[in-house]
């Protein structure tokens, strides 16, 4: 029977993700530069900017965060079997369940923004910025459902397009509005960080129109699938709220480490620093540290995006080898990420400091602490989406929840120590993500036998790390002596250090061709088995 060759679905839907998410994360980076060198914003406008985002960020998760991912798993496992009736009644009373809750997310956050902006986060300037973004929480949620859907039908390049869309429009309105309001105000840091997060609200906006446009335009109503019986509504109800609750609950409280930080990092600091002191401190870690932690975790969302339904589909069919293949494939990919951003991270922080931000260079020390955490926190990222995967939706919110109760001891104990302040909430993050990758981890390894465990997938990406830092050291070392600007020897060695790795993917081929491409007859691929990789089967 004649093959033919063709770009595998899940390495596919990875590499548009990844892509999206590195234009999406330059694009973040070019306003946030602006912002927080811009006359009148710098570090204390970015505490009013991101104080206000991340309690928004807290709601949205609620509406959104979860959604999507369970919302791709209950739709893929029903296109496997084709059964088109009741994957679409899922998407429909999906949307209209969370539309409710993204509802009342919204009111919520409007009418509580000035408690929220006074009392839990002591920063009344953010009051404004709370009402301005409120509308967004509805706007997400809907696109949300919306996204896993077309997740779980494996159209994961259109949900790529939407998020591109959307950060290239709040990039351009975020310094439209922050150069107009600046100069209406005369440079006022409160509604120059009201405007910004004006933008986000209305990209959030225009990305729903094209999600939903794109929906219109890829629903087929006459597709032919088996006959089966209609669920009933409460039935569908219980399947949608066993799942997207765990899911939800464990990213709320992934996302609660921020939270915490903008509730008790300026409370602590300013009884030691004073108050100016002590949010200009927070706006060094929610903007300028939190920005360049979290970019590799957003390129690693796109694993944990396309890996969900996958692993559904997988286990629907019993096809083991596929869902092997596929979690060890997303955990390479994990690791050969955040390891080099990593030591980058670690070795580079002022450099990179010093490119990014000239007129705010400050937090190279909190930059290469939380590097050292960057990695379990990627990996627990991807694992999570594993393990729910394969069903296991309540180990990733244990896990998180460990994770959180850590980190508000470190931030109680370390924060007030004298020496550490500020240092304190950085390695509390730390503990942390080790502490919940542990968890995760163990987790994984008794349910299902890996052929390559992490620390043999890690060795390659390590040892190539180590010799990317020592030339581009050398490199640095050297330009320094003829170079006088430290911006432009940073950006060189940095440079050339991305494209040594790069090239060393390649040579040491860690990522094979048939994990990229797949071979597969015209009829299609049938499901494989081999319980025999399984432990504890019958959980499966």
């Amino acid at each position: 029977m004649k093959l033919k060759t063709k770009i595998n679905d899940f390495s596919s839907g990875i590499i548009s993700l990844i892509i999206s998410q590195i234009l999406i994360k330059v694009f973040g980076v070019i306003y946030n530069i602006y912002i927080t060198n811009k006359t009148g914003f710098g570090d204390e406008g970015n505490a009013i900017y991101m104080s206000g985002y991340q309690i928004y960020a807290l709601l949205l998760t609620v509406s959104s965060i979860g959604v999507p991912n369970a919302i791709s798993k209950l739709i893929s496992e029903k296109i496997s079997l084709k059964d088109y009736t009741n994957s679409n009644r899922i998407f429909k009373l999906s949307l209209f369940l969370f539309a409710i809750v993204g509802l009342f997310g919204c009111i919520s956050l409007f009418v509580f923004s000035g408690f929220i902006s006074k009392e839990i986060l002591e920063i009344p300037e953010a009051k404004l910025s709370l009402m301005v973004l409120s509308p967004a929480i509805f706007f997400v949620t809907l696109n949300s459902v919306i996204k896993g859907f077309f997740n779980g039908i494996n159209k994961i390049k259109i949900t790529a397009k939407s998020q591109f869309l959307e950060q290239l429009i709040k990039a351009f309105l975020t310094v439209f509005f922050v150069e107009i309001i600046g100069k209406i105000s005369k440079n006022n840091t409160e509604l120059m960080a009201a405007s910004a997060n004006l933008a986000t609200t209305i990209a959030t906006l225009i990305s729903l129109i094209y999600m939903c446009i794109e929906y219109l335009k890829n629903t087929d109503k006459n597709k032919i699938g088996y006959n089966y019986k209609r669920e009933r509504i409460l039935v569908l109800i219980r399947r949608i709220l066993k799942i997207s609750v765990p899911m939800t609950l464990n990213a709320i409280l992934s996302s609660l480490g921020k939270n915490i930080d903008s509730i008790t990092v300026v409370r602590f600091l300013k009884k030691k620093l004073g108050e100016e002191l002590a949010i200009k401190k927070y706006g060094i870690i929610s903007s300028k540290i939190d920005i360049l932690i979290s970019m590799p975790l957003s390129f690693n969302s796109s694993i944990a995006t396309a890996v969900i339904p996958e692993i559904a589909k997988n286990k629907s069919k019993n096809d083991l080898n596929g869902m092997i293949k596929k979690i060890e494939f997303s955990l390479l990919i994990t690791l050969i990420i955040s390891i080099p951003y990593a030591f980058g991270c670690l070795f580079f922080s002022k450099e990179i400091l010093e490119i990014l931000f000239p007129k705010a260079n400050e937090g190279a020390l909190l930059l290469q602490i939380a590097s050292l955490g960057i990695v379990f926190s990627m990996l627990t990222q991807t694992i999570n989406s594993i393990l729910q995967g394969l069903g296991k939706n309540n180990i990733p919110m244990y896990a998180s929840l460990v994770g959180v109760i850590v980190k508000i001891f470190s931030n109680i104990i370390l924060i007030p120590i004298y020496g550490i302040y500020e240092k304190g909430a950085i390695i509390g993050n730390v503990f942390s993500s080790i502490v919940s990758f542990i968890i995760v981890y163990r987790e994984l390894v008794k349910t299902i036998i890996l052929k390559k465990k992490i620390f043999i997938l890690s060795i390659k990406p390590i040892t190539l790390s180590i010799f990317m830092i020592v030339i581009s050291k050398m490199v640095y070392k050297f330009l320094k002596i003829y170079i006088l600007n430290i911006r432009i020897c940073g950006l060189i060695s940095i440079g050339i250090a991305v494209i040594i790795y790069i090239l060393g993917v390649f040579v040491m081929k860690m990522i094979q061709k048939n994990d990229i491409f797949e071979s597969v007859e015209n009829t299609g691929v049938a499901g494989s088995q081999n319980t025999k990789n399984l432990k504890n089967k019958e959980k499966f």
